[in-house]
């Protein structure tokens, strides 16, 4: 095998627990979500397996959690057990031991029982107030990934664990989990004709495919259920969750598309195996873009724009479901497996699905912008090894550290080179399809994946493919840095990777051409300009973006030309917030570079104003609190007019999430 300059697996460097000893394999879980405290307490029950002889206790992860109680299951009675709890340690929490009665054997089981309670400003839980949701009752959802599953539960908080839960949970608002719920039936008002708000219900659900703790996921709310047609001969289930007030819009906007994603999904890498495909649309000040729970995909409501031009963005969450929640990877080192090939494949069943290699190409092209900039950030920041696909993470260092592009963009690029190399899509396909059955349910290694990927090619194609495969630069992908790729380059252009890769850029040369053209009428007078309404007809939504993304790397437009560029196109005034951020950019460029030394313009006054009100839903009713937009949205009105946006947000501040409220409040505070 080519040389990778890979290290030994010393295992799970942001755990504590004793997994290798001994693991969980199944998770009973017991919460009451006390709303008035803002805590679950309850208990979770773990059956362990013993990986080595002599095994005398078990250590847990646990990060601010009060811990009651702990008992071992011996001869079917609960013995209280003299649980201890380690050191703080500020990313990796405090380590929680329980004797075992007796050493085990390997290959013995074990129950432990462990009683305790969420911390009110619990990392892993966040309280929406009824300001922060459409329907005005609270809600609440979880982000365990990628290691803050122990703020919810003791629990061995490692990839390199996977488990089966099920659980029991007791609220006056309906629950939704990362699992098949059990009771009471999804459609349809809680059993009983209990009142939602009122009256406490219990929910019951089941995960029988083994998973990650970082997938366990709970959400709470006024979410409301519809279910979506399957296609003939499917046995799994898909629908929407929402408030009712979104409820109708999430319905039309995913029912369409999403049965049939997974079906050509299956198509190409095999079954689905969680049986039930659900997405939650999340209250508006939902700060993020998505999370792939298993069976309970969480969405921003900003996919809602009423002509389905963003539910592709779905194609990336489901795919998950093979790469990433089925193999998944060992632990955070190896974090590219996950996204790397979920992102190859997102974009692969694009290109099946359109039947055009330049949706793949412009896909690839786009996801450019993004790994740059986090580059030159870590560059700037002087921890240029998170430029590396393969991070070697120090013990107790926090991998959400390195969070950014490179596992996605870096990881697809590599899959998609090693395609180029082994003989293009369809001599790749069977090779993907091989590598999920084989790998499906576990947690693997780098290693563990280049050693398949060797033997797959050696025995399909002997040894002239095994020369291809050594003929790549594994070091440089998997270790290189971008110093490394630009020593002896003679480009203009900063190199990526450690090969000039290639993609078909029609779509993006479409998108330029129209930028050209609008750059290049700038010193004709408006009544002059020929533009028209079809000019955009032909361009994809991601294509939009482009366009526009294009035109902010030109000098600003008069204001005439921007505020007819957003009229005529319906920019201003788009459902689509991946197109309306941009517009707004442009629109305010010049105001923004030139805010320090003279009075913005008329029209850029109106246009900040104009910003501020979708984002704060004056003009719809829903807030867009995703930090994706409402964060640059802040800070470009801010350089315009800085009374106004900090009037706007001090008046609306309470309905954003108080992860965003304190972003937003110290971009306003900057100077």
């Amino acid at each position: 095998m080519g040389s990778t300059q890979s290290n030994p697996d010393t295992g799970d460097m942001c755990t504590q627990s004793n997994y290798r000893d001994i693991a969980t394999t199944h998770l009973s879980i017991v919460w009451n979500i006390d709303w008035h405290q803002r805590v679950l307490h309850g208990s979770v029950t773990h059956t362990l397996e013993a990986k080595k002889d002599g095994v005398k206790e078990v250590v847990l992860d646990a990060a601010n959690l009060e811990i009651a109680s702990a008992a071992v299951l011996v001869d079917k009675h609960q013995v209280p057990a003299q649980f201890t709890l380690g050191t703080e340690h500020p990313v990796m929490g405090r380590a929680l031991s329980v004797p075992l009665p007796s050493a085990l054997k390997t290959g013995e089981t074990v129950e432990v029982t462990v009683a305790y309670k969420t911390h009110p400003d619990c990392m892993a839980l966040q309280w929406l107030d009824e300001a922060q949701t459409s329907s005005g009752k609270m809600a609440l959802f979880s982000q365990c990934q990628p290691i803050y599953a122990r703020y919810l539960a003791p629990v061995q908080d490692s990839p390199s664990v996977k488990l089966t839960y099920e659980a029991k949970i007791a609220s006056v608002l309906p629950v939704l989990m990362s699992a098949i719920r059990q009771s009471p039936p999804s459609e349809g008002p809680p059993h009983d004709g209990k009142e939602i708000g009122k009256d406490m219900v219990t929910y019951t659900y089941s995960q029988p495919v083994p998973i990650p703790s970082y997938l366990i996921a709970i959400a709470s709310g006024n979410f409301h259920y519809r279910a979506f047609n399957v296609p003939e001969g499917k046995t799994w289930k898909t629908g929407v969750w929402a408030e009712p007030e979104l409820l109708e819009r999430a319905h039309w906007e995913f029912s369409e598309d999403t049965p049939r994603f997974l079906a050509k999904e299956e198509e190409i890498v095999g079954e689905y195996r969680f049986k039930v495909y659900d997405i939650l649309v999340m209250p508006p000040s939902f700060p993020y873009g998505g999370m792939e729970n298993p069976c309970l995909t969480f969405a921003t409501p900003t996919l809602l724009t009423g002509d389905r031009s963003l539910v592709d963005v779905i194609v990336h969450e489901l795919t998950h479901s093979w790469f990433g929640n089925g193999i998944t990877h060992a632990h955070a080192e190896h974090f590219w497996l996950n996204e790397g090939w979920t992102t190859y494949m997102e974009r692969t069943l694009q290109l099946k699905l359109h039947g055009s290699e330049a949706y793949r190409g412009f896909a690839f092209k786009g996801g450019l912008k993004g790994l740059k900039e986090d580059c030159d950030l870590y560059a700037k920041r002087g921890n240029t090894r998170y430029q590396q696909l393969q991070i070697l993470y120090e013990k107790g260092e926090n991998p959400d550290d390195a969070y950014g592009q490179v596992p996605y963009e870096k990881g697809s690029n590599l899959i998609l080179h090693l395609e180029g190399v082994l003989g293009g899509p369809e001599a790749f396909e069977p090779y993907v399809r091989d590598y999920v059955k084989t790998y499906t349910g576990k947690s693997i290694t780098t290693e563990e994946w280049q050693a398949h990927l060797y033997g797959y090619w050696s025995k399909n194609g002997g040894a002239e493919m095994t020369k291809k495969l050594d003929s790549i630069d594994w070091k440089g992908w998997l270790k290189g840095e971008i110093a490394d790729y630009n020593k002896n380059s003679n480009s203009k252009e900063t190199q990526l990777f450690p090969v000039q890769m290639q993609y078909d850029e029609t779509l993006l040369l479409e998108a330029k051409a129209l930028g050209d053209r609008w750059d290049q009428s700038r010193s004709l007078d408006i009544e002059k300009l020929d533009f028209k309404t079809a000019d955009i007809d032909t361009l994809t939504s991601t294509q939009r973006t482009a366009f526009l993304e294009y035109l902010l790397t030109k000098d600003p437009l008069p204001d005439t030309h921007t505020k007819h560029l957003g009229e005529l196109y319906g920019l201003s005034t788009t459902l689509n917030a991946e197109n309306r951020l941009v517009f707004y950019q442009v629109a305010l460029l010049g105001a923004s570079s030139t805010a320090q030394t003279q009075q913005p313009s008329a029209y850029a006054q109106q246009t900040a104003r104009h910003a501020l009100d979708w984002i704060v839903g004056k003009e719809n009713g829903v807030l867009v609190g995703r930090m994706k937009f409402c964060r640059p949205i802040f800070r470009r009105a801010k350089a315009v007019d800085p009374a106004l946006a900090r009037e706007v947000f001090d008046r609306h501040k309470e309905q954003f999430h108080p992860i965003a409220r304190d972003l937003i409040s110290k971009d306003l505070a900057a100077p």
